[in-house]
């Protein structure tokens, strides 16, 4: 798909008048190659965040869950090209959901995979500098913001993300919940999220989600967050 393909693909947009931000058009084209997204290599290996997360569900999550948005948006983003060659709005409204689903999907999994990191290589310790100021002003500490964060996970209905999110005009920091595959965009920029999908954790924790929310704050990156807040 070319660079003018992918402006116009965002361009219709849900066909509104109104062209989409630049971090929608990000977002969306997240890791591309050539016009291709693409599945995005790990800095680690699939074992390393245990016990916190099983290497056979990073695995599994990666080279298969993760695998499928990327092929699938692909496909989607192929769909979108023909029929904004042939001028045929029916089937371009008829992918856009593709598009946002699979998209959003990748560029989800995209930011969680940087969001985590093996304990000895920083997992798990705190913030620090701006990040950690306004964590403190907006939550109270950070174990305040673990708890926060914790309960908006566990209020999720079905599948979905929690993010702590940072408001593009005011810096003010928030924790947003978004059902399914549905990406931050707009007035809001991802600082850190967490998958609450069954696929992210059920093969070790089964339905004890709340342990798996609990724990996998033993691996969170808050040097990537740090890098996002701005």
């Amino acid at each position: 798909m070319s660079t003018t393909l992918l402006k116009n693909s965002a361009l219709r947009s849900a066909l509104r008048p109104s062209a989409p931000t630049a971090a929608k058009r990000a977002a969306l084209t997240l890791t591309a190659t050539r016009g291709k997204a693409t599945l995005p290599d790990l800095p680690y290996d699939y074992g390393a965040l245990e016990p916190a997360i099983s290497g056979r569900i990073m695995e599994l999550h990666h080279s298969k869950h993760h695998n499928t948005y990327v092929t699938s948006y692909n496909a989607a983003a192929e769909k979108m090209a023909e029929a904004v060659q042939k001028g045929d709005i029916t089937a371009q409204i008829a992918t856009q959901p593709l598009i946002n689903f699979h998209g959003g999907g990748h560029t989800n999994h995209t930011l969680f995979w940087e969001n985590l990191a093996p304990k000895n290589s920083g997992g798990g310790e705190p913030p620090s500098g701006p990040l950690a100021q306004s964590i403190d002003k907006h939550f109270g500490s950070l174990e305040a913001l673990k708890e926060k964060f914790n309960a908006a996970l566990a209020g999720i209905q079905g599948s979905g993300w929690a993010w702590l999110v940072q408001d593009n005009q005011t810096g003010a920091l928030q924790i947003k919940t978004y059902a399914n595959q549905d990406p931050v965009v707009g007035q809001f920029h991802p600082v850190l999220g967490i998958d609450a999908w069954e696929h992210a954790y059920y093969l070790q924790y089964e339905n004890r989600k709340a342990e798996y929310f609990k724990n996998i704050w033993e691996v969170i990156n808050w040097k990537a967050a740090d890098k996002r807040f701005k």
